[in-house]
């Protein structure tokens, strides 16, 4: 890593503390990453990205938010909700996609934050994230058991050692269905970033036939009753605009997680080429999902009679489809079993990330030479999160989720500002570049000082060498695009 150096004077006393906090690392180097041992295995290309991306992205918040939000504040509207949050999400993704490309390396929010904001902010970022993930895949993994029953048959109907149990004397419910299931998660992330996204993207491929599943069939329902969540008495807008803005605002957390894709961005084999197109592909994937059910789902029943917590099997079984119900309890395990591996894999990469900049033990950024993944990271976020899902019901922490979000998502879209305006005299470079070009400066200076005879001999002497950097200049550039290409054209 390298930092910005400040002179002797203005070091100490409270401009160096707060230098510390300001100060901005330069664009990782794949040289420095491959001589240290430290290195990601390249595995990942479009489809995996795509995999990823709307696995973490669909989880069981359709199949309740369509309900919620269609009562509460859409109607039939629903539709232009989802479509107004996909375009707001689409906005971050094309911040996402865009420094993740140009900056491919491991951290997320947290890498592309101390690049372009600092260091300060970057931890704040980084921790922030690790929270968000951690909280969100133990909530999610505390919400698979009761669906998982419902499969097996009703609420209570799970086997013992998997059913939750209350602590004689205590308030505290443990959950062991979710310990497994983040154990049995994490386990697999520890193989290997290659087979994880291959089961990841079985399962992803399931919960998408489920949804197709409910537009076909629920599609063909429509047409065969009417249509009748579409004659209700208030209108398309019962709600008018506001309540529209209002559940669109509600709904854009159904398109989370396309931030995992670009916490792999280390990973992938063509990071420039594939990440935004994976990005941009996930995202358009799960707005036309989002969009399609939403126009079946509130034709089907009016909108003040969905169920809340249930709407699309209640959907079904109100027009006497009731076996569909367990097609449609399974997507939404399936959902949640993709959201949940969606959460963990990010977390060891961002810790990864930090141990490599100095803020964290070296322990956290080894990596495996044979999986070529962090496993010790894995393994201790995975322990962290299957404790916290066994014991805690994080439901009421949930909205910690919200705030590290929109934490990284801001500091996402600022750091676009000011690669936009920086000057590119004080955007961070490698350090081996930094010195091919202060090496080029520094004959161009000689050159223009007054001994033009001499620095003009040594200058085209050595012009061959010099065209050997500025090549070197332009070949490195393109693995780091925030670099404007040198050229020593004005030399002799």
């Amino acid at each position: 890593m390298g930092i910005e150096a400040g002179t002797a004077k203005e070091r100490g006393g409270a401009g160096a503390k707060f230098r510390c906090l300001t100060r901005r690392k330069q664009v990782d180097s794949n040289h420095k990453r491959a001589g240290g041992g430290q290195k990601l295995a390249k595995a990942l290309s479009v489809p995996q990205l795509v995999t990823i991306g709307v696995g973490s992205t669909i989880g069981a918040g359709v199949y309740v938010l369509v309900g919620t939000v269609a009562r509460e504040n859409a109607g039939p509207a629903l539709t232009i909700s989802f479509l107004i949050a996909g375009i707001a999400a689409a906005f971050s993704a094309f911040c996402y996609a865009e420094l993740s490309s140009r900056c491919p390396s491991a951290g997320s929010a947290y890498h592309y934050s101390y690049i372009c904001v600092g260091e300060g902010v970057a931890w704040i970022i980084g921790w922030a994230l690790i929270l968000e993930y951690t909280i969100g895949g133990s909530a999610v993994a505390r919400g698979i058991s009761p669906n998982l029953a419902l499969v097996f048959g009703g609420k209570d109907s799970l086997p013992s050692f998997l059913a939750r149990i209350q602590i004689p004397g205590t308030d505290i419910v443990v959950d062991p269905c979710a310990a497994i299931l983040v154990l049995l998660v994490t386990a697999l992330l520890c193989i290997g970033i290659k087979e994880s996204t291959f089961v990841q993207g079985i399962i992803t491929t399931l919960n998408v036939c489920v949804l197709l599943f409910v537009i076909i069939a629920g599609g063909y329902l429509g047409f065969k009753t009417g249509w009748v969540g579409y004659t209700v008495a208030g209108g398309y807008f019962p709600y008018g605009i506001n309540g529209v803005l209002a559940g669109s605002a509600t709904v854009f957390f159904a398109y989370i997680g396309f931030d995992s894709v670009a916490s792999t961005a280390e990973e992938v084999k063509n990071p420039q080429r594939d990440l935004p197109f994976g990005i941009a592909t996930s995202l358009a994937l799960c707005c036309s999902l989002y969009m399609m059910v939403s126009v079946v789902i509130v034709g089907l029943v009016p909108y003040f009679t969905m169920d809340p917590d249930t709407p699309i099997s209640s959907a079904f079984a109100r027009n006497d489809v009731h076996w569909a119900v367990y097609i449609i309890t399974s997507g939404a395990c399936l959902a949640l079993c993709s959201s949940l591996m969606g959460s963990i894999l990010p977390q060891p990469r961002i810790l990864m990330a930090m141990a490599r900049d100095g803020l964290l033990p070296s322990f956290f950024s080894d990596v495996n030479e044979r999986t070529q993944v962090p496993v010790k990271s894995t393994i201790v976020t995975g322990i962290f999160a299957a404790s916290l899902a066994f014991f805690m019901d994080v439901s009421q922490l949930a909205g910690m989720v919200s705030v590290g979000t929109l934490l990284a998502f801001t500091i996402v879209a600022v750091s676009i500002l000011i690669l936009r305006y920086v000057p590119p005299s004080e955007v961070p470079l490698p350090s081996f570049l930094q010195q091919s070009i202060d090496s080029v400066s520094f004959h161009y200076n000689f050159q223009n000082n007054g001994e033009k005879a001499d620095s003009s001999r040594i200058i085209c002497s050595n012009q061959d060498q010099d065209d050997g950097i500025s090549q070197e200049v332009s070949v490195e550039s393109s693995d780091y695009p925030l670099i404007a290409k040198e050229s020593n054209k004005d030399f002799c």
